[in-house]
Parts: C-alpha cells; structure tokens; sequence
C-alpha cells in the first residue's frame, strides 16, 4: 500500500464515504465483507449507478427493461441454475488454530512472497494441495499444518417461512431473477428479440476470507443486463455506435499462449467492430457490449489505457459460459482487478429454468420458407387401459393427453416401453402412436444470451481512487466527475454576515428547490471552505461577496483549475446544470456568455 493509498483508506471512513459494518462490535465477532455507506458514500454510489443507466439502458429503453425481483428466492431456482452444485470455492484448514482459509488465493500469496508467480485459477482441489505440500505451505497465522482441500458452497441459505423443508438463499446474482421473469417480461415486450432485462440489487455470497476492503465483500451491489438474441441472427444493430471506441482486449489464444509461457497475455487494442472481423467473441454483442463498458469506465475516471479486457479460459469460465471476458482496471493499491464482466451463456439458463419449472421458455422465429415436419402423436387405447386400471381409465386417459402433449415424456415413452407419472405406469400398449405430416412456417427455439455483469462497490473504489489527488502541501482534490459528484455546488457567503448570509441562504434554498444536491457554509475563511469542499469533490463553488448586494452578481470557481467566473445570481442554475450535464468547463461557459473571467490563487 502506497502512501496515496493508506490516505485514501482514511479518508473514505473521515470524510463519510464508507467504513466497516458493525464497528461497535468488532471485538465481539467476527463479521468482515460488510461494509456501510455513509452520507458521501450513498450519493455518490446512487450517481455512478445513475450513469450506467445512461449508457446502457436509457439509449436502449426500446428494447431494455429495468426490472427488480426477489433477493431470497427457493431452492429450486439456484438447482436449476447450477449454484448449488458448481457454486463453490475451495477451503483449507489449519490442523493447529482452526484458522479457515481460500485455498486459491493463499498458495498464490504466499509463493509470490517466494518469488513464484502461478495461476491457480482453473486448478482442483488435488492440484491446489500438490502446490501446498511441494512448496512447504503454512498457516500464515501460526505456522501449523494445512489440512486437506475442499469446496465450499457460497451459498447463504435460510429457511423461507415456519417450515424447514422450505429452504432458500440469497441470491448470488441478480441473473436468476430475471430469467425466471423472462416470459412474463417477454409477452410485455410483444414477444419480439432482442430483449435485454436490466437489474441493479444487493446479492450475497458467502466469501470465505474476504479482504480488501469494498473489492471483495459477502454483501454487495451488481449492475447486469440479460440480452437475449436470436442465435441464428445474432447481428447487434447497434454496432456503430461504439465503432470508435478502442478496446484493450486479451483474446483467448493470446492467454492460453501466455499461461503455457509463464508471462503476461499480449493486449490488443482494436475496435468492437474489428474485434468481430477477428472472431474474437463468439456474436456482435459482446463487442458493443465492451465497447459501451469501455467508455463508462472512462467516464467515471479511467483512462483507456487503464483497462482491457481479459478472456477467460475454458476451465476458468463459470459453470455457464461458453465464453467470457473479465474487465479488468489498474488499482494503485490492488493491482489489476475484476470491475465487470461479459458473458455468454448460450441458452443454459433457460433450458435449465424450462426442464426444472415444466414451462415451456421459447421464442418463435418466422421461417422464409414453409416446411414441412413430421410428429408423432400419441392417443390412448381405451381397450387396453380399462383392461390395466378398469375404473380408473378416465383418469389415465387424460394423463396420456398430457404426455402426449410433452414431447420429452414421448419419447421416454416410445424408447422405454413405458413411463411413470404418479401411482400409474402406463406402457407402449395403453397408446396408439401415428406420425403426422404438416407444413410450419414458424418454428419454437430457445434464446441465447449475453451478460455484462458488474460491480458496483468495486466501481466506486476505483472511481474515488482515480480521483483522489494531492496537491500543494498535503492537500487533498477529489477530482469526480461533476455528474457523480455527492455534492453539485457549495454556496458560500464571504464573511459570515449580513446580507451575504441571507442572501446565501436564499440561493442555497432555490438551488435546492430545483434539484441539486447543495451545501451551504458561512464557517471560516473562505480559502478554507474553498479547501474543505474540493476535498469532497463539489464541481462548483458560489461565492457571496461585496459586489454582491450591489450588482446581484456571484463568482463561480471551478474546483479543478481554481478559476472563477463572474455571473449574474440569476444565472447560477443554469452554469451548475451546464457543467454537470453537458461536461462543460465554467471558462468555456463564460466566455460564450461574455462574463468577467478571474484567474487568481485558490
């Protein structure tokens, strides 16, 4: 940790951005991955999910649907979608303390404290233990043994009302919410693709020894959209609109290379639009997708240079991916780390919803050309089921119409000999099986999906360590974008008096009225205010002074160059939405509007 870095951890928990949950009984438990957000921390966070919106939703609102599901959902969800089986991290054991640890990350730290690099992503548990047991591997809190490895669900289960056979589990994802309401958000949408659903929520995953303060917690905040396409036309017709964003992008062939040499996968800087010539990604998607991460991460702070994206090989991707990508950003204090990622899931998710729910999760795509199928239809034999179950051969009858309409169930009927529903086994004989010819001019499939996924608690890290600057004597400039910024203007008379302070207070009042997070402050002298709220961030200083009263006239000091303008009070509201929504300079403001422009000490 750099000296920038162990001041930033500072300043976030002073100046009311985030600190440890449960600080007041940090002695009596052991609860860490929890953090809260503070008065800072809360409208900053809200902004920067306001602007992913912007970028991802808003422009594509005739098509993309913000939804919110449950955050507990039934056992049979995460069954279905695979948590409980493939969700896991691997753990192991002190024989000495008891002390738990992820087995992953504990070999890479300490053989890179040997000076040995490795990759541990993609390993068993029997390759992990080689890897302890070849390099002398110790508990690094007391130097005892380490068990055996094993898998850990990082599931949080819980029960779901007075019964303990209901069991459930905060989700891990927002995903499963929104598949499980792909055909109620389907039929709102006209039945018609693409379809993206959108959804920003708490999840919760049950880390094993989490660290690193907001970048790997239990409890955190994820930002996804579903897009599901058609996987014979996975044309984006939205392509152009990133034609000239420049992805940093690691392919797959570049990382499998790097990975057999021991060195660093070679980043390639293309176009989404050439990253689709190339073959790249598996459908357009994912690269306008990369395309528009690219330029949010941008505006939040970091350069593209900062920032590629990172493939995932085929024993590193999760239980659901056909191809993925990490974005990775530059952190000063944590390396490269994991801000998003780009998935796609082919139709696992809802193949999997559909055989688990017995509903039928399918799009119908028109076909060019009629063409003609056979099926087999099953009717039942009247004779033969009132010989099996006599008076009870109504009942079966309409449980052979229900078969019959179950095509799965058919053939396990016509490839078995017979199939079992409840109490009645009902056989070859009980039915008669006639294949039928007819002409189809659409055709049942099942979408296929790409995800970006990603994290908002990392983003703000990331965001507040971009902008966290020193200057001068140990002074601290949060350089936010004016759009994210907690606080938007900060009102302050020269002189704590009248009639600067009432006329202050009137403009803090109106500004506040109209929408803009303000702070009005007559506290101290104004090179100290002027300090106190570059600290914080605010894009935009007021200042009250002696020509004031005289002229209604204020002067507008920007934060980053300390530059002010001379502008009618009037006229203040209008500046602070300029600067904010159309990222304008307050130098560029005035002199379009031909203000008095004054360049003085901060």
């Amino acid at each position: 940790m750099t000296k920038k870095t162990e001041l930033l951890s500072e300043f976030l928990i002073t100046r009311g951005f985030v600190w440890p949950s449960f600080e007041i009984y940090r002695s009596k438990v052991e609860a860490g991955g929890f953090y809260d957000y503070g008065p800072l921390g809360v409208e900053l966070k809200h902004n920067i999910i306001e602007k992913w919106r912007r970028i991802f939703i808003y422009p594509y609102q005739d098509f993309i649907y913000e939804i919110e599901t449950p955050i507990i959902m039934p056992e049979i969800v995460f069954q279905a979608s695979g948590h409980i089986e493939h969700f896991t991290d691997f753990i192991v054991e002190c024989t000495k303390c008891g002390r738990k640890f992820r087995a992953d990350h504990l070999v890479e730290e300490q053989l890179e404290k040997k000076g040995i690099k490795v990759r541990t992503e993609g390993l068993d548990e029997k390759a992990l233990e080689k890897l302890i047991q070849e390099h002398g591997i110790k508990c690094p809190a007391c130097g005892g043994e380490l068990g055996p490895v094993g898998r850990f669900n990082l599931l949080f289960r819980t029960i779901i009302g007075p019964y303990s056979t209901n069991v459930g589990y905060i989700r891990p994802e927002t995903a499963q919410g929104m598949f499980v309401s792909f055909p109620r958000v389907f039929e709102l949408a006209g039945r018609k693709l693409p379809l993206g659903i959108a959804q920003i929520g708490k999840v919760g995953r049950n880390e094993i020894s989490p660290r690193q303060g907001l970048i790997r917690l239990r409890e955190f905040s994820q930002m996804e959209i579903e897009l599901f396409f058609d996987p014979e036309n996975p044309k984006c017709p939205y392509l152009r609109d990133v034609e000239k964003v420049k992805v940093r992008i690691a392919p797959e062939d570049k990382v499998a290379e790097a990975v057999q040499q021991g060195k660093e996968p070679e980043v390639l800087e293309l176009t989404p639009i050439e990253i689709v010539e190339r073959r790249l990604v598996p459908n357009e998607w994912m690269a306008f997708f990369m395309g528009l991460a690219v330029i949010y991460m941008n505006e939040l702070g970091v350069p593209v240079d900062k920032q590629f994206f990172l493939a995932k090989l085929p024993e590193e991707r999760a239980h659901y991916a056909a191809c993925a990508f990490d974005q990775m950003v530059w952190s000063e204090r944590f390396g490269w780390i994991e801000v998003s990622g780009l998935a796609y899931r082919t139709d696992y998710d809802l193949s999997r919803h559909a055989k688990y729910s017995g509903r039928e999760l399918y799009a119908e795509r028109k076909l060019e050309t009629p063409k003609e199928v056979e099926e087999i239809r099953l009717y039942p034999n009247p004779q033969k089921v009132r010989e099996v179950y006599g008076q009870q051969a109504g009942q079966v009858m309409k449980l052979i119409a229900d078969i019959a309409k179950d095509s799965e169930k058919v053939k396990q009927l016509l490839d078995r000999g017979s199939i079992r529903i409840g109490d009645y086994e009902i056989t070859k004989e009980m039915v008669f099986v006639k294949v039928e010819k007819r002409k189809i001019t659409s055709e049942k499939f099942i979408p296929h999906v790409v995800e970006p996924s990603f994290g908002i608690d990392r983003i703000v890290y990331v965001t507040l360590e971009y902008a966290f600057t020193l200057v001068g004597e140990g002074k601290i400039l949060l350089r936010l974008p004016p759009d994210i910024a907690p606080i938007k203007v900060a009102v302050l008379p020269i002189v704590k008096k009248s009639p600067y302070t009432d006329i202050g207070r009137e403009l803090y009042r109106d500004l506040a009225r109209r929408g803009l997070r303000v702070v009005y402050d007559d506290d101290g002298s104004i090179g100290t205010r002027y300090s106190r709220y570059d600290e914080l961030g605010v894009p935009v200083a007021v200042t009250i002074d002696e020509r004031t009263p005289q002229d209604e006239t204020v002067t507008l000091r920007d934060r980053d160059t300390k530059i002010q303008i001379r502008a009618p009070m009037r006229e203040v509201y209008s500046i602070v939405r300029q600067v904010i929504e159309e990222k304008r300079s307050l130098v560029d403001i005035g002199r379009e509007r031909g203000y008095e422009i004054i360049v003085r000490g901060s």
